[in-house]
């Protein structure tokens, strides 16, 4: 037998492996790194998702509001969407265990500011 060292080692393999990891660690760090507020949503039989919203209004399990992210008071909220073009289109997404109340002044401050183009996020349920 002839049993001769190794002169070269393939490296192409090895290189596609680690390719494919970083694919993967790239595409699951965007998931967790998109900041967002965690709101568990309620669900609805017919949900159709939709994204070309342009502004966020959020309220988390405690009742604290968010503008596209950032933590605001009721009147702070007021205040930034007041001057805001009236065919602004808003996307309304409000934790399942939040108080109905709560929602129902989020959606009067949106109608009595003049605000038509609202929606409310939901998960399609079990029908």
């Amino acid at each position: 037998m002839d049993d001769k060292p190794f002169e070269s080692l393939n490296m192409i393999p090895f290189i596609d492996i680690m390719l494919v990891l970083l694919t993967i660690v790239l595409t699951t760090s965007t998931f967790i790194a998109s900041g967002k507020v965690p709101i568990h949503l309620p669900q609805a039989s017919a949900s159709v998702p939709d994204k070309a919203h342009s502004r966020v209004i959020e309220i988390d399990a405690r009742g604290g509001i968010f503008l596209d992210g950032r933590p605001l008071a009721q009147q702070g909220l007021r205040a930034e969407i007041a001057p805001l073009p009236k065919d602004t289109p808003f996307l309304l997404r409000a934790d399942k265990d939040v108080r109905l109340q709560r929602f129902v002044d989020m959606v009067d401050l949106l109608e009595h500011l003049g605000f038509a183009r609202v929606a409310v996020q939901t998960v399609r349920g079990e029908s």
